[in-house]
């Protein structure tokens, strides 16, 4: 009796862990199905039909137009341009035979026309210290090399000493053509063109036109005019 029930008991265990081994033997011999997840938001447009064209970049109009660079055009200072294209200069000043005939040159007709000529020569040369030309000047240089063409010869001397040779003028005397303008402290020089402005060598424009009004009307010291020059007929 007793191995009857040892039998039944045996068998029983062999029974369940047969069904346990066959379990698990099959659990692992099914496919492992990965559900995937789409990234596409579930409220997306369904994708183009076959018969709509989808653009791509190798899809990329063509460009039929040249490019062209456009260079900047180059700055031209106007100190350096030609006196004929200067407004300031031109709308400031009559032409030589006007001013000779209304009594606003310091000389006659001929010698005012060639110290004309003479600034309009060197007009937009460059500036430089101690220099006597021809293609650089200082303002003292600039002023004996003018009246020089205008056959009114001298020294070339320093701006203060110019100063000291010249007899001062007063009241519209000033601010005839050919007066010469003194300023910076007798440091500087010029000559005048009329009541509006005058002409010299800038250090930082050159030969050149400028205004009295604003910068240089503060830093005028007198006016004078050469002893040895002409009086005007």
């Amino acid at each position: 009796m007793k191995d009857l029930k040892k039998y039944l008991l045996l068998s029983v265990c062999v029974a369940v862990f047969g069904v346990l081994f066959t379990s698990t033997a099959f659990a692992q011999s099914r496919d492992r199905v990965v559900k995937t997840t789409s990234s596409q938001p579930t409220n997306a447009p369904s994708p183009a039909r076959s018969t709509e064209v989808v653009r791509t970049s190798s899809s990329r109009p063509t460009l039929t137009n040249s490019i062209e660079v456009v260079r900047p055009a180059t700055r031209v200072d106007a100190a350096y341009e030609p006196l004929s294209n200067n407004a300031t200069a031109k709308a400031s000043m009559l032409s030589v035979a006007a001013m000779v005939a209304a009594g606003k040159s310091r000389y006659n007709a001929t010698t005012s026309s060639l110290l004309d000529q003479g600034i309009k020569s060197r007009y937009g040369l460059r500036y430089k210290y101690g220099s006597m030309g021809p293609n650089t000047y200082d303002c003292s240089a600039f002023v004996w090399a003018a009246f020089g063409d205008a056959g009114i010869k001298f020294t070339r001397t320093s701006a203060r000493a110019m100063w000291a040779m010249s007899e001062p003028v007063y009241g519209d005397e000033r601010y005839k053509f050919g007066t010469l303008v003194f300023l910076n402290g007798l440091g500087h020089m010029g000559i005048v063109a009329d009541e509006n402005g005058f002409y010299h060598a800038s250090s930082s424009k050159g030969i050149t036109y400028s205004p009295f009004k604003g910068y240089w009307e503060k830093r005028i010291v007198g006016f004078g005019k050469l002893k040895l020059a002409e009086p005007a007929n």
